[in-house]
């Protein structure tokens, strides 16, 4: 059992959250994390990580904004969990799999207990709500606000007009993006779109960002990509905003925003990925997003920079989500209100 160092927690690093999220972590979880697998870059559990031993941090590098290559803010229970390159963790509860830290010197931080760690020359913090209640607390909030923005980001992509379109030929469908002046292409398909095809072929054209929403609360991935995944998570996301049941089979192309689904993978995605909840039977792959896409700003706020947005030509900065987010909600709440009537007639 390794014993708690003398010091006080150190200060949580800036809360990251919208489209920033899908560029700091490889993997997003926004409730339970079950693995068995592996995250080659860095992960975010808002519940807890669970399952057989699972590796994090594997091509892990130094993150621009101080986050550690595993972040879960309820416990860490079952197999070992091995942290790679030196990237380190923060965990808000208990830790009873145990760490095994290789690389370089790492430093780890858990709001309770650790067991079944090798401390070595590695600085392992324990204990920490005892001495620093903010510790936990700050985990909490930073959960609260990448839900909320991830659910106003998918929401938000959800309303876009689409310029691109998805051709299909027998068993192949081909995305030939179309992109706007600012490189952005949009294509809206349904669940059932998919279903009908078998291979993926997917023409960039250029496009700095690329969304593929997708309608339907079932949804299975088992697609071929024709010419391999070629790195399509650095500019492809997959949109879901409605699904609650995610299956993949076939490795995946692309980044993949579904936080409403409890979702399991059997293959890799070569992007950054966010769940609901996930059984992880799949390794996530780095080659997280990179595209300039930014959320729309509140009516009457002024513009600037150079990234891209989902309304119009206008290069806006990120601002808060809240009204879309609302708006997001409402239209849940509605659906599902709708949904139990039918069930009840």
């Amino acid at each position: 059992m390794a014993t708690a160092l003398a010091m006080p927690a150190l200060a949580q690093s800036k809360a990251i959250t919208g489209i920033d999220a899908l560029r700091e972590w490889n993997l997003v979880v926004l409730g339970n994390l079950d693995s068995s697998s592996e995250v080659e870059g860095r992960t975010f559990v808002g519940g807890n990580l669970v399952g057989n031993s699972s590796n994090y941090g594997i091509r892990a590098t130094t993150s621009p904004n101080g986050q550690p290559g595993l972040t879960v803010v309820g416990n860490v229970n079952g197999g070992h969990k091995n942290l790679n390159n030196g990237s380190g963790a923060v965990v808000g509860g208990n830790v009873t799999s145990g760490f095994n830290l290789n690389g370089p010197n790492q430093t780890v931080k858990v709001g309770g207990m650790i067991n079944n760690t090798n401390v070595n020359q590695n600085s392992v913090i324990s204990n920490l709500d005892r001495s620093d209640p903010a510790f936990g607390l700050g985990l909490q909030q930073q959960k609260t606000e990448l839900k909320s923005s991830m659910g106003s980001l998918s929401f938000e992509m959800g309303t876009l007009k689409s310029n691109s379109q998805l051709t299909v030929q027998g068993n192949r469908g081909t995305f030939t993006a179309q992109p706007n002046a600012q490189g952005l292409a949009v294509f809206n398909i349904t669940a059932a779109d998919l279903d009908k095809i078998g291979e993926i072929q997917f023409n960039l054209n250029g496009a700095d960002t690329a969304i593929v929403n997708v309608s339907g609360r079932s949804i299975n991935l088992n697609d071929n990509f024709l010419g391999g995944t070629n790195n399509l998570g650095e500019r492809v996301i997959w949109n879901f905003p409605e699904a609650e049941d995610l299956k993949l089979t076939t490795a995946w192309g692309g980044s993949v925003l579904a936080p409403l689904a409890d979702a399991e993978t059997r293959n890799y995605i070569q992007g950054s990925a966010v769940f609901g909840n996930l059984k992880q039977n799949g390794e996530m792959h780095i080659g997280t997003f990179k595209g300039g896409y930014a959320t729309s700003p509140p009516s009457g706020s002024s513009s600037g920079g150079d990234s891209l947005t989902g309304g119009g030509a206008t290069p806006v900065s990120e601002p808060g989500m809240l009204g879309l987010f609302s708006l997001g909600v409402a239209g849940l709440v509605l659906s599902r209100r709708r949904r139990a009537k039918r069930d009840e007639a």
